[in-house]
């Protein structure tokens, strides 16, 4: 199949210097509680201490959510200590690969969220939330300045959902809960972008609103902007849509 070829790059500010932005990423995290979206402006959310990838916009909603945030919680805390322990093999520098993979994460967060959906060509075919999952492969370059440089995209690859979802039943379960919400929100689902590095991974669920809502067109370019910007470790993606709606 011919590769398309477009007037202008997925991305609004792909030709433009970075403005390293990062800080407007935050806009887009969601309590887990109550489902608010963060307003940096107003009060910036706050991240559980234990498996430091949940957001709350409140103590009343962290300590309302534990009971059932608990298991994954501690789950996540206890797969992060153990990636921290060197293994036989593993050079010294690699004991910070951990925190590194979050901060990457989280840094590039939008940018995944958007690979993530146009890889599952969310869309076209809607239906494909369920079936399939978007494994993003890292090398990582441990003597980098900083951590957000010491990843770049190795490769790319659509597998199955059950791929995440049956290799750990706890992160199956909090992916399924989100998945719930979701759709009863008007949404069509939670998307699974897998991001891994060698044996550590991070599963990443990003909650996909009704395409009809979205003004993002299908493109076919997306691996090629989320190398982009990820290799040149720019926190500032910005998408844009081809649509008269955009």
């Amino acid at each position: 199949m011919a590769t398309r070829v477009y007037s202008q790059p997925a991305a609004a500010n792909y030709f433009t210097a970075p403005s390293h932005a990062s800080a407007k990423q935050r806009a887009y995290r969601v309590c887990d509680q109550c489902g608010a979206a963060e307003q940096p402006q107003v009060a910036r959310f706050r991240t559980c201490g234990g498996c430091m990838t949940t957001q709350y916009c409140s103590p009343d909603c962290q300590k309302m959510h534990w009971p059932s945030h608990k298991a994954i919680c501690q789950h996540t805390a206890s797969q992060l200590s153990s990636a921290k322990q060197p293994s036989p093999g593993m050079h010294a520098a690699d004991e910070g690969l951990v925190n590194s993979l979050r901060k990457f994460v989280s840094a590039h967060s939008i940018l995944l969220g958007w690979a993530g959906f146009q890889a599952l060509q969310l869309k076209r075919v809607p239906s494909n939330v369920r079936q399939n999952a978007l494994l993003i492969e890292l090398s990582y370059h441990p003597s980098a300045s900083s951590s957000l440089r010491r990843f770049t995209v190795k490769s790319t690859h659509i597998v199955p959902r059950t791929y995440v979802t049956d290799n750990d039943p706890l992160v199956g379960d909090d992916i399924r809960r989100r998945e719930d919400r979701c759709r009863k929100s008007g949404g069509i689902g939670c998307a699974v972008v897998l991001i891994q590095c060698g044996e550590i991974s991070q599963v990443m669920p990003v909650e996909v609103d009704s395409p009809a809502r979205i003004t993002w067109d299908l493109r076919d370019d997306w691996a090629e902007t989320l190398r982009h910007f990820a290799d040149s470790a720019r926190t500032d993606f910005k998408p844009i849509s081809t649509t008269s709606r955009g």
